[in-house]
């Protein structure tokens, strides 16, 4: 399945992280937006270019080092049609890389419009008997609060297409509590059922290494809450967002991973994206300094995960 190409690129590279490619105008170097108004002027295309020229030159510094991209969607929606084709181009360009994708789209709706989004994202369109990728993402986040109705179409696209999917189980932001530690029957929290219901769906997406096709989002800024999931999710790939700008570390992240140090991927998105910005250099270094941060990362998170290994 998709998640055991994902675990095959982070043993290989010896790097559990993923980089989030969350653009917006005030991230990109002012040469690349001079550049891309004087072509296409102050407009949703010159925008939409600008977030293309920046990515491909963030995917050629990191290629080599991070196994995969996590593209948020609502930052190429907010330019339009124009936007969306930059993020159709920018998981091309990543996969041509050698990259996995991950959509972080969070969709969520049941029946036919379900299968429209994971048709959209994850399979193929049909256009008159041509089969036609339209996104062609590895993998895609979700929300999975319509229960087994909402989860059900993705699953076939899945099999059917060797993709994944990441469901929401224990998110990083601050009022997640509201809802997800609600306790049900049993003082069980609604965010270990959500994650008890990621195996089962899992059950039909079985995998070589022992991750399912249907992971969890679970965040680093709950370490507490991370590890308890890890102990009792063993089948049950994570992707962990809070890392870095979202004041998560590597002893945070550290409970995601099993005893091979593997079971997880580390989001990091401002972190990289703006290194140059924190690091002060020359505008012109921007994906450079990406990869000094990636690399970083990576060696601050195996300090305390280890050697990665199937």
């Amino acid at each position: 399945m998709a998640f055991d190409r994902l675990i095959e690129k982070i043993v290989e590279k010896q790097n559990p992280t993923v980089a989030g490619l969350d653009p917006k105008l005030d991230y990109i170097p002012s040469y690349i937006k001079e550049e891309a108004f004087a072509k296409y002027g102050k407009t949703l295309e010159g925008a939409a270019e600008a977030l293309l020229v920046y990515n491909k030159g963030l995917i050629d510094a990191l290629c080599d080092v991070v196994p995969a991209i996590k593209p948020q969607a609502a930052y190429y929606e907010m330019y339009g049609w124009q936007g969306v084709k930059t993020l159709a181009e920018t998981i091309r360009y990543a996969q041509s890389k050698g990259m996995f994708v991950i959509t972080d789209g969070k969709r969520n709706d049941i029946g036919s419009t379900m299968e429209a989004y994971a048709t959209a994202h994850l399979g193929t369109t049909d256009v008159e008997g041509e089969k036609i990728d339209a996104f062609g993402s590895d993998a895609l986040t979700v929300n999975g609060y319509l229960g087994t109705d909402g989860i059900a179409p993705l699953l076939d696209i899945c099999k059917k297409g060797d993709k994944g999917i990441f469901v929401l189980v224990k998110t990083s932001n601050p009022s997640s509590g509201e809802l997800q530690n609600l306790e049900l029957e049993g003082s069980e929290t609604v965010y270990h059922r959500m994650g008890k219901m990621c195996e089962e769906w899992g059950e039909e997406l079985p995998s070589k290494y022992g991750y399912s096709g249907v992971g969890a989002v679970v965040g680093a800024t709950y370490p507490e809450q991370l590890k308890e999931l890890r102990e009792q999710l063993k089948t049950t790939f994570f992707l962990v967002p809070g890392y870095g700008a979202q004041g998560g570390g590597a002893n945070d992240v550290k409970y995601a991973f099993d005893e091979n140090g593997i079971g997880a991927i580390i989001n990091s998105s401002r972190g990289i994206m703006c290194a140059w910005k924190k690091e002060g250099c020359d505008e012109r270094d921007y994906a450079q300094a990406a990869l000094r941060e990636a690399i970083r990362m990576r060696d601050d998170i195996k300090s305390v995960v280890g050697e990665m290994k199937l």
